[in-house]
């Protein structure tokens, strides 16, 4: 398994990908519309100075994705100026439990050391115990705790 810089070639897989997150993630939140549903400018992260979207592959064949962005702080509050956000991370099912995912969140993290940003943070749905437990490995640990009411 590698890790390379998506490109626009690989825009095809990452699209089809994204809708593979949010069909995972719809029974987290029945908010996430039925189609026509995206989470990312997959263009505008690929060409992003502060944005790191990496694929993971074997054999040309894309397998898994994640991404890095340098982002503002709150500044008003935090020390930080900047921090690195973590986002899109995938793994085709039938490569999970290889430690790909791991593989990708090292790469970002270092990457993230390299722009002398020292913060990163992801979200993750609390009902996602699988997905906290890989974040957990890799050192993340719970922060900030969103809440959501539905008053329809």
């Amino acid at each position: 398994m590698n890790l390379r810089q998506a490109t626009i070639a690989d825009l095809e897989i990452l699209l089809q990908f994204e809708q593979n997150v949010l069909e995972a993630e719809r029974p987290f939140n029945s908010s996430i519309k039925p189609v026509d549903a995206s989470y990312y400018d997959l263009k505008d992260m690929i060409n992003d100075d502060n944005t790191l979207l990496l694929v993971a592959y074997i054999d040309n064949q894309i397998i898994g994705s994640g991404y890095a962005q340098i982002r503002p702080s709150k500044t008003s509050s935090l020390i930080h100026k900047t921090h690195s956000y973590l986002g899109f991370m995938y793994v085709e099912t039938e490569f999970r439990g290889l430690g790909i995912n791991k593989k990708i969140i090292d790469e970002l993290i270092e990457w993230t050391k390299n722009q002398g940003v020292s913060d990163v943070y992801l979200d993750v749905y609390e009902d996602n115990k699988a997905a906290i437990r890989a974040y957990e490995k890799v050192g993340f640990s719970m922060s900030l705790v969103e809440m959501k009411l539905n008053i329809v």
